[in-house]
C-alpha cells in the first residue's frame, strides 16, 4: 500500500486481521462436535435452525459460499440469535468461527450483520460485545476480529461499540503474549481507519499510553514498529490529535530515532508521513520539537538517499522544505523548551550562553515554575550523564539570574540531588554539578 498524505486519502481500504495466533487456536477448535440436535431435542433451537447450521457445518471457502450465496441475511440472523440465547463457552467460540468462515473474504457480508439494527437496535454488536469480556482465551479474540470487520464496513460506526472494543484493545496491549499485542494492535490498524472513530480512541482512557508504551520501552520488532506507527499516521489525519499528540506523548524524538536506526524502508516511510501530517495538520504545536531533534539535518540526510518507493522522497522533500521556511520563525528559546520538553537534553548552544539566559531565565518562572521543575525531575530521573550534565548547568544557569528561587529548589530536592552527582561516575556530571553547588549554596564562581 502507497502511504500519501492528502486528506483524501485518510480513508484507506479495509485491512483484515491476520493473526497466526488466533489461526492456530481456531484450527484446533473446528472440528470439534457441538451437540446441535441436543440443543434441538431441548428445544434450545428449532428444528428450521438446525437445518440451517447443518447446512454450513464444516463448509468453508467455494462450498460455503455456494451455501450462503442467497440466504446470508438469514445466516447472519441465525448467529447472532445463537449468541445470544446459548451460553456454553465451546458453543460460542464454534458460533464465532462459523460468524469468521461467513466474513472471511467476503467483507461485503457484513452488511447483513449491520442490517440487523432494523430488527433490534441493540444489534449486531452485543452479543459480539459481550464475547469481549468472556474469561476464555479464543473467545475475546475472535469476537475482536469479527467486530473489526463489522466496524470497518459500517457507514456509521457505532460509538459505542467502539467505546468498548478500544477498552479490550487497550487492556491487550499490556499483554505478556505478543501474540495477543499484535492482533490487538491489529484490530485498531483496521478500525482507526474510519475517521468517525478516531476521536473516540483518542479520548479512551489509558489507550494512546498502551500505544506509546510500546513503541518506547518494550523494543518491538521492526514489523510491530510499523504497526503501531501507522495508527499514529493514521490518528493524526485528525486535526486536534496532530496538535495535542506531541505535547501530551512526546512522539516526535522516539519516532526520529527510530527513523534513524530503521532498516526496513516501510519504517522509514510511515514515521516521514507522520511527520508530514503533524507539519500539515498542526505546525505551531509541532515545530519547535522537530527543531529540537535536528529533523532537518536528518531530512537532508534522507533526501540524498535512493528509495524504492517514490513517494518517500516526496514526503521527504516536503518536509525539508518546510522546516527549512519555518526553522527560520522559531525563537532560541521555543527549541530549547521543546528540547526540555522532551527529556532529551544535549549540549546545544542555549544551555551556555549567557546572552540566552539573561533575556529567557524568566520564562522557566511561567505556569508554577513549570519547566524549572521539569529541570529537578531530570535530575531525579535521567540515567543519561548527557542529560544530567546540561540537566545541572540548566539549574546553575537560572539560579545565578534568579537567587530567590534557591528555597524552593531545595523543597524540590534539587539542592540535595545535586550534592549527590558531585560524586557522579561521570565527569561531566561531576563538573557541572560542583558548578550548579556553587549558585545554590551562594558562590558565584565556576571550577
Amino acid at each position: 500500500m502507497v502511504i500519501q498524505n492528502k486528506d483524501a486519502v485518510a480513508e484507506v481500504p479495509l485491512a483484515l486481521v491476520s493473526n497466526p495466533y488466533l489461526d492456530e487456536l481456531t484450527a484446533g477448535l473446528r472440528a470439534r462436535p457441538i451437540p446441535w440436535e441436543g440443543y434441538q431435542r431441548a428445544t434450545l433451537i428449532t428444528p428450521t435452525e438446525l437445518n440451517y447450521i447443518k447446512a454450513v457445518e464444516k463448509k468453508t471457502g467455494e462450498d460455503l459460499s455456494r451455501v450462503v450465496e442467497n440466504e446470508g441475511p438469514v445466516y447472519a440472523d441465525l448467529f447472532i440469535s445463537l449468541l445470544q440465547k446459548l451460553v456454553r463457552v465451546d458453543t460460542i467460540q464454534s458460533i464465532l468461527i462459523l460468524i469468521d468462515d461467513l466474513l472471511l473474504d467476503h467483507e461485503e457480508r457484513a452488511t447483513y450483520f449491520l442490517d440487523l439494527v432494523k430488527k433490534d437496535p441493540s444489534l449486531p454488536y452485543a452479543p459480539l460485545l459481550k464475547c469481549l469480556r468472556s474469561e476464555d482465551d479464543f473467545v475475546p479474540l475472535k469476537a475482536s476480529k469479527i467486530l473489526t470487520t463489522i466496524l470497518c464496513a459500517s457507514p456509521k460506526p457505532s460509538s459505542e461499540a467502539a467505546e468498548e472494543l478500544f477498552r479490550w484493545t487497550t487492556a491487550q496491549l499490556q499483554s505478556n503474549s505478543p501474540a495477543v499485542v499484535d492482533l490487538a494492535v491489529q484490530v485498531l490498524e483496521s478500525v482507526l481507519r474510519q475517521r468517525a472513530v478516531r476521536p473516540i480512541y483518542w479520548n479512551s482512557p489509558h489507550a494512546m499510553d498502551a500505544l506509546v508504551k510500546i513503541l518506547k520501552t518494550e523494543a518491538p520488532t521492526p514489523q510491530m514498529q510499523y504497526q503501531v506507527i501507522y495508527c499514529f499516521w493514521i490518528l493524526t489525519f485528525d486535526t486536534e490529535i496532530a496538535q495535542d499528540i506531541n505535547r501530551r506523548y512526546d512522539v516526535i524524538p522516539p519516532l526520529v530515532e527510530i527513523a534513524k536506526s530503521a532498516i526496513k524502508e516501510k519504517v522509514i516511510r510511515v514515521i516521514i508521513s507522520t511527520l508530514r501530517n503533524l507539519v500539515e495538520k498542526a505546525p505551531e504545536a509541532n515545530l519547535a520539537a522537530m527543531a529540537a531533534v535536528k529533523l532537518l539535518t536528518f531530512t537532508e540526510n534522507l533526501s540524498t538517499r535512493k528509495w524504492s518507493d517514490g513517494e518517500i522522497l516526496e514526503d521527504v522533500n516536503y518536509l525539508k522544505a518546510e522546516l527549512e521556511e519555518n526553522f527560520q520563525t522559531l525563537t532560541t528559546f521555543e527549541v530549547y523548551q521543546a528540547e526540555l520538553l522532551s527529556g532529551r537534553l544535549i549540549w546545544s548552544p542555549p544551555h551556555q550562553s549567557d546572552l540566552f539566559w539573561t533575556k529567557n531565565w524568566r520564562e522557566l518562572k511561567k505556569e508554577n515554575y513549570a519547566l524549572l521543575r521539569i529541570l529537578a525531575r531530570l535530575l531525579s530521573t535521567a540515567g543519561d550523564p548527557i542529560v544530567l550534565s546540561v540537566a545541572a548547568n540548566d539549574i546553575g544557569q537560572y539560579v545565578k539570574r534568579d537567587p530567590s528561587s534557591k528555597k524552593f529548589l531545595q523543597e524540590l530536592g534539587v539542592k540535595q540531588r545535586i550534592m549527590e552527582l558531585m560524586s557522579h561516575p561521570d565527569q561531566d556530571v561531576r563538573y557541572n554539578s560542583v558548578n550548579a553547588s556553587w549558585s545554590l549554596i551562594g558562590g558565584s564562581g565556576r571550577v
